[in-house]
């Protein structure tokens, strides 16, 4: 998420257009991004995530194993991951894991992570980034306005215990929140080891996990915004700017300074503007 200038010139020497303008669209159970990739390090993001080379291939290295390089990349949640473009332009979706029967997905979001075929999605996806600066401000902010864009139908939904479904929402609403496994196992009318091994069994990684990805994914909401980084770690329910900083780097493989430095010219079709004074009003 690196800035870029409208005059920018890609590696094949062509000016960049209005499609190459960074741009990300949020909604509750996905994110679209597409915009220079900067430097970013190791990297482990809690969604499903989905990379498209815009020209040239990609390439991504798992643990310090050898690269591969192609046109499409998926890497499973919390999977540590280095991903590289020639260019520095990359696209990415984020699919909550929790939102969707992964088992039931098409079929090349369920092969071994890494490059995989899929030439139909790949260019579907262009397709929907050569269009974006000509409707984006008519796109829904929902899940499945999302999945008819990119996959062509609505992705299956997750059938989950309406108890873990409620936390769920309520982390997903409230990132920033503090509310202990023990007061939700509570709440929910469970003991506490019962709660702790359902929460993981349904949603795949403990509370803990979930609730630190939530954090630093809602962080993109205000990426925008012209704030002081110390608002936005307080805001997203960091106790301080270092657990902030460190939190953000191991997500998203840069430091929040850079991410919100990349995004001066990003087009954020998501939350309003003001989305971090009236979080704050609220709070």
């Amino acid at each position: 998420m690196k800035r870029v200038s409208e005059t920018d010139e890609n590696a094949s020497g062509q000016t960049s257009s209005g499609a190459n303008k960074p741009l990300m669209w949020i909604t509750p159970g996905r994110v679209f991004y597409a915009g220079l990739l900067g430097r970013p390090s190791l990297r482990k993001i809690g969604g499903i995530i989905i990379y498209v080379a815009k020209q040239q291939p990609i390439r991504v290295s798992f643990d310090g194993a050898s690269w591969q390089e192609g046109e499409l990349v998926v890497v499973p949640p919390f999977v540590p991951h280095r991903i590289a473009s020639q260019t520095r332009f990359i696209i990415d979706l984020i699919i909550e894991p929790e939102t969707v029967q992964q088992g039931l997905l098409p079929s090349f979001l369920r092969e071994q992570p890494g490059v995989v075929t899929a030439p139909a999605f790949v260019a579907r996806v262009r397709h929907v980034l050569a269009q974006w600066h000509l409707r984006c401000e008519a796109m829904p902010l929902d899940d499945a306005a999302f999945d008819l864009f990119f996959f062509g139908a609505t992705l299956p939904r997750a059938n989950l215990d309406p108890r873990i479904a409620q936390v769920l929402a309520d982390i997903t609403q409230n990132p920033a929140g503090d509310t202990s496994a023990a007061q939700y196992a509570a709440n929910a009318g469970l003991s506490f080891s019962r709660f702790v091994h359902l929460f993981k069994e349904q949603v795949g990684v403990p509370l803990r996990t979930l609730r630190m990805w939530k954090r630093a994914r809602s962080m993109l909401d205000y990426v925008t915004q012209d704030a002081n980084l110390a608002d936005i770690a307080q805001i997203t329910g960091y106790p301080d700017s270092s657990h902030f900083s460190h939190s953000i780097r191991d997500v998203f493989g840069l430091s929040p300074k850079d991410v919100f430095a990349g995004s001066r010219k990003l087009k954020l079709h998501g939350l309003p503007a003001n989305a971090a004074t009236k979080h704050r009003a609220r709070t």
